[in-house]
């Protein structure tokens, strides 16, 4: 087992849904993405995003194309339009999210 960063396992991709921000954490081998359903959950992509998003955190699967989608609600402070962000548009909440720390087992790290 060792810890780093999410990075590591997986990549992303991140945009603006309104006044939330969409990210896709995509598994980096199809063998990691059972692993990453369940230790990521929303409640721990909550707990890491806390300073940027502001409501609930809602977690969609696509195991076809082994990725998890994430609606960070109430994160761009009214949308990209009113909003006063710097990123008001959601475009960094991807490498923010994949710079959290994760225990990985080393059978998993080996893959990638």
């Amino acid at each position: 087992m060792a810890t780093v960063k999410l990075l590591k396992i997986a990549h992303g991709r991140s945009g603006d849904k309104g006044n939330g921000s969409n990210v896709g954490i995509i598994a980096r081998h199809p063998d990691i993405y059972p692993f990453l359903k369940e230790k990521l959950t929303s409640d721990r992509v909550k707990d890491h995003m806390k300073h940027i998003c502001k409501g609930d955190v809602e977690r969609y699967e696509m195991e076809n194309i082994g990725a998890l989608n994430f609606v960070l609600n109430e994160s761009l402070g009214g949308g990209g339009t009113v909003s006063l962000k710097l990123d008001a548009q959601g475009k960094t909440h991807a490498s923010t999210l994949l710079r959290m720390d994760i225990d990985v087992p080393d059978d998993l790290l080996k893959l990638v």
